[in-house]
C-alpha cells in the first residue's frame, strides 16, 4: 500500500468514508426512489450489479494489494460464481427453504403485522440481522464440524481478494449460507429489498481490494476488508476461526470470536488456486479417495 504513505490526510479520510458514504446512499436511494421501481424484484438485482461493479472500479484507482489484483482469468471466475448466486442458488433457496417456511407460516397462521409498524429503517436493521445472525451460526459450523468444512473450503482457496470474492464456493455452500428465517416475517418488500442490499454492500467492500479503512462507528459493527481478510489467512486453519461476521463483525465481539489483524497472504492447503470443476467436487474428496483406493487395492490383488 505505498500509495497510502502519499495520500494527504484529507484524501485519507475521504478514502475510509467511502463504504460507509456508499451505505448511507443505497439506504437513501431505497427510501426515496418511486415504490414503482423500488418494489420490483429487478431493482435489487441491478442495484446489486451496480454496487459490484462500483466497488471493481474502486479497486483500480484505490488498490489496496497489487498481489491481489485481478485479472482475466481471476474476472471470469467470480463473473461465474455471482450469476451463479443471482439465478441457480437463489432459485434453490427460494424454492427449498422460502416457501417451505411461506407455507408453514401460512399453515400456522403465524402474522406478525408488528413488523410492519416499525418504522423503515428499524425494518431494514432486523433483515440484516436475522439474515446475518443466522449465516454467523452457519459460517462458524463450517469452521467446527469437518463434513460442513468441506463444503465451506473451497471458498477459502481463494488466494486474492475482490469484490466479487463473496460469492466465490462450492454451490452446496452458497446454499446453506443462504438460508434464513426472514420469510416467517411480514416485512414491507422495499425495507426487505433495502436490507439485503445493505447486507451485499458490506459483504462486497469486505472482500475488496480497497485501500479503505473506515472509522471506528462503522468499522466496530461491521465487517471490514481488515477483519475479512484475517479471517482468510494462510496461516492456518486455525488461524481462520475467528471474524465470521459476513457483514455484522459486531456479532463477533458479541460472541467472543473477533480478532485484530490483517493478513495479505489469505488461501489454505499450500494456496493452490482450485479450478471451477475442483470447487464443485471438494466436499466429496473424502468419499472419492476412499473408492480410489478401493479400486487401487483391489487391482493390485488381482496382479
Amino acid at each position: 500500500m505505498a500509495d497510502k504513505a502519499r495520500e494527504s490526510p484529507l484524501k485519507r479520510t475521504l478514502i475510509n468514508l467511502v463504504p460507509p458514504a456508499t451505505l448511507v446512499f443505497v439506504v437513501l436511494s431505497w427510501m426515496l426512489l418511486p415504490r414503482s421501481i423500488t418494489e420490483s424484484e429487478w431493482s435489487l438485482v441491478v442495484a446489486s450489479a451496480a454496487i459490484t461493479f462500483f466497488v471493481l472500479g474502486l479497486e483500480q484507482v484505490l488498490e489496496r494489494h497489487k498481489s491481489w489484483r485481478l485479472n482475466r482469468k481471476e474476472f471470469a471466475t467470480d463473473l461465474f460464481y455471482v450469476i451463479l448466486m443471482a439465478t441457480a442458488i437463489s432459485w434453490a433457496a427460494q424454492t427449498f427453504a422460502d416457501q417451505p417456511l411461506v407455507s408453514l407460516k401460512e399453515s400456522l397462521g403465524i402474522a406478525t403485522p408488528w413488523v410492519l409498524a416499525m418504522p423503515f429503517l428499524l425494518q431494514v436493521a432486523l433483515v440484516v440481522f436475522l439474515i446475518e445472525f443466522g449465516q454467523y451460526w452457519m459460517h462458524r459450523l463450517m469452521h467446527d464440524w469437518y463434513p460442513a468444512w468441506l463444503t465451506h473450503a473451497p471458498h477459502h482457496h481463494i488466494t486474492q481478494l475482490n469484490a466479487m470474492k463473496g460469492a466465490v464456493g462450492n454451490p452446496i455452500e452458497l446454499f446453506l449460507i443462504s438460508l434464513s428465517v426472514i420469510a416467517l416475517f411480514d416485512f414491507d418488500t422495499v425495507a426487505l429489498f433495502c436490507g439485503i442490499n445493505v447486507l451485499s454492500v458490506i459483504s462486497v467492500f469486505a472482500h475488496a481490494n480497497v485501500r479503505s479503512d473506515p472509522p471506528v462507528f462503522y468499522s466496530y459493527v461491521f465487517t471490514t476488508i481488515r477483519h475479512h481478510s484475517l479471517h482468510h489467512t494462510a496461516l492456518s486453519y486455525e488461524d481462520t476461526r475467528c471474524n465470521y461476521g459476513n457483514s455484522l463483525i459486531l456479532l463477533d465481539r458479541i460472541f467472543g470470536t473477533y480478532r485484530e489483524g490483517e493478513s495479505e497472504i489469505v488461501g489454505q492447503d499450500e494456496r493452490r488456486r482450485l479450478t471451477i470443476y475442483e470447487q464443485f467436487l471438494f466436499p466429496f474428496q473424502p468419499l472419492i479417495q476412499k473408492y480410489n483406493a478401493k479400486r487401487s487395492k483391489s487391482a493390485s490383488a488381482d496382479t
